[in-house]
């Protein structure tokens, strides 16, 4: 099992608007042969720490999946818990988009930072 974290991610309005209202997670799994498994936790950050967010996913070999998560949130963090025999060659991206859809620069976290 390998276990990945955006770490948290700070969401303040600006201007009465957060940059970002909505998480896109992208998981590719880039096995030929073998299945894998992603365990989505989504957590809002307050003055406690709150699961919101419990989403098993099973990723078949060569298939990417995408999830749409609610981050209207001042701030959130998610974690990821990879497994199955694939669990090396699952590739996990995260992406905040504002209310019509737009990616967001500041709340993008790929690969290589997770």
């Amino acid at each position: 099992m390998s276990f990945f974290s955006t770490g948290p991610i700070e969401n303040n309005p600006v201007g009465g608007v957060r940059t970002t209202q909505q998480l896109t997670v992208k998981i590719e799994n880039r096995d030929l042969v073998n299945s894998g498994t992603v365990q989505v936790h989504g957590y809002v950050l307050d003055t406690t720490v709150t699961l919101y967010v419990v989403d098993p996913i099973s990723v078949s070999p060569s298939e990417v999946v995408t999830r749409n998560y609610y981050a209207n949130l001042d701030a959130i963090k998610f974690d990821f818990t990879t497994g199955g025999p694939a669990e090396d060659q699952i590739v996990i991206s995260v992406w905040g988009k504002d209310d019509t859809g737009q990616l967001q620069a500041a709340h993008r976290v790929v690969r290589e930072e997770l």
